[in-house]
């Protein structure tokens, strides 16, 4: 039989106090190691997005975005032409009966062309929509015997006119066949084309920029 001194233990002989020790550190350490994982992550994920969306910026798009563009579709009218006088010429019956949104109301004979510049025809017509007090181009067509005449016109009517805001040339599939101005108007707001097609010249005076429009869709 071996003599044990007063408080002194084997050593394999452990305390219930020990063991709740042992528990607390190895929970301690697992908490520790959680801890450090989720600092890892989240600085991994700071690096990233740093580097997509800061420098270098691998995920920043510097392309523009492309722009939409949405055509709306042209006016259309909603009132019906008037009639032409009986016995129309063919120059007469050519005019259309409507551009956009307007349609053809009124169409007479101008004696001033025909008097003072030597049309061979000349028609003055008014293009509305229809409704009271609404949009209005008032158009003066005329033709010549010869493109020459009519280019003498144009010219005199043009020099008349005051500075172009804006001119070119009239093509027919790709041939010039005449030129074209935008001036002033007679009123605020307004503006007159002229042009020149052949040995057929016109007048157009309406609200800007609708009798521009006009202009653009007119078949002549």
């Amino acid at each position: 039989m071996v003599d044990q001194k007063p408080g002194y233990l084997s050593p394999g002989f452990r305390t219930p106090g020990d063991k709740v020790h042992q528990k607390q550190s190895r929970a301690a350490i697992v908490r520790r190691r959680k801890v450090v994982a989720v600092i890892a992550l989240v600085a991994l994920a700071v690096v990233a997005a740093l580097t997509a969306f800061v420098w270098p910026g691998f995920a920043v798009d510097d392309e523009p975005l492309p722009e939409v563009t949405v055509t709306a579709p042209p006016p259309t009218p909603t009132a019906e032409p008037a009639e032409l006088p009986e016995g129309s010429t063919e120059f007469l019956a050519a005019m259309p009966d409507s551009a956009l949104q307007l349609v053809r109301l009124e169409a007479a004979e101008d004696s001033a062309w025909v008097e003072d510049s030597g049309a061979v025809e000349a028609w003055a017509l008014t293009y509305a929509d229809g409704s009271e007090g609404g949009a209005e181009v008032a158009l003066v067509a005329g033709q010549w015997a010869d493109p020459e005449a009519a280019g003498e016109v144009y010219d005199t009517l043009l020099g008349a006119a005051g500075e172009p805001t804006a001119s070119g040339d009239v093509t027919v599939g790709g041939e010039p066949t005449g030129s074209y101005a935008v001036t002033p108007g007679g009123a605020e707001g307004t503006s007159v084309v002229l042009w020149r097609n052949g040995t057929a010249v016109f007048r157009a005076e309406g609200p800007d920029p609708l009798v521009q429009d006009f202009y653009q869709t007119f078949p002549m």
